[in-house]
């Protein structure tokens, strides 16, 4: 099988044309990366590789929708690992940040609990506020990966794992998994450089980001393909999120935006290590082609 390449940049040109022009048209009207907008923006952003998705394999192609994208609901234990796994990369992150000159567990930090849905003090709690705190960072990834969070994840999931990888799946695992994650990174740039994720460092950001998702790329292909459903993509997307919002910087103090966290340095080098263990975990399946 080979690439079916107009089909591949009909997708990526609507794609980066709806987002790019969506973002120029909500900060032209003075939208800012706060709440409540900020809400907004992400829900139609979001959605758009889905859309674009349908528009092309729907509409152009006439093909089905469903078989080919893997839009599947039927639980299957990958799901489990899809929505364990981002806490344990988010627990090894937390730990690879505490390694670097500078930065350190501060159970005193005052804005512990900003970023929670839910604190002890919401919680009538006033004693053992860290760990309490810690259990809560602990469960708020998993709870948001399979709500809010994950349903926004699903939306970008279905354009991402569910159409681009099939269409280049010829390529092979990991060649189809970089070009993905480049495609996906860059897709995030008119949002990067006004303060998501990277507030200090925008610019760098959108380049550190471009990173993350090359390397969270096969990671979500990998699952897509074992569940056989992009939704185990967007259970690990929500969870992952969740997790990186709190638990991955949980309690530390030092270190910047480019550094902590799931989308700094720290978390680079834990999804690099998660890498080599997949391509050593299951060599025949990250060889092959991951179209099916």
């Amino acid at each position: 099988m080979s690439v079916n390449v107009k089909k591949v940049v009909t997708f990526v040109g609507l794609t980066y044309g709806l987002a790019y022009l969506f973002a120029a048209l909500y900060f032209a009207e003075g939208g800012t990366m706060k709440p409540p907008g900020l809400f907004v923006l992400l829900l139609v952003y979001m959605f758009i590789p889905m859309t674009s998705a349908i528009i092309v394999q729907k509409l152009v192609y006439r093909a089905p929708l469903k078989k080919p994208l893997r839009i599947a609901f039927r639980p299957n234990r990958w799901f489990l690992v899809a929505w364990v796994l981002p806490v344990l990369i988010a627990l090894a992150t937390l730990g690879v940040s505490l390694l670097f000159p500078g930065v350190t567990l501060s159970p005193g930090k005052k804005d512990l609990f900003e970023d929670f849905l839910l604190t002890p003090d919401r919680l009538g709690i006033h004693t053992h506020r860290f760990w309490v705190g810690f259990c809560l960072a602990l469960l708020q990834g998993p709870v948001t990966g399979i709500t809010f969070l994950g349903i926004l994840a699903f939306g970008g999931e279905v354009g991402w794992r569910g159409f681009l990888q099939r269409e280049l799946g010829a390529l092979g695992f990991w060649k189809a998994s970089a070009i993905i994650g480049l495609t996906w990174g860059f897709w995030y740039a008119p949002l990067i450089p006004r303060g998501l994720n990277y507030p200090l460092h925008p610019w760098a950001g959108v380049f550190v980001m471009t990173a993350m998702t090359v390397l969270l790329a096969p990671l979500l292909g990998y699952m897509t393909i074992k569940a056989d459903s992009v939704v185990a993509a967007a259970l690990f997307m929500g969870t992952f999120n969740g997790a990186a919002a709190v638990l991955a910087t949980y309690g530390v103090q030092g270190g910047n935006d480019l550094l902590m966290g799931m989308s700094g340095l720290a978390g680079l080098i834990v999804l690099l290590i998660a890498n080599v263990g997949l391509a050593v975990f299951d060599r025949e399946t990250t060889r092959s082609s991951c179209r099916r």
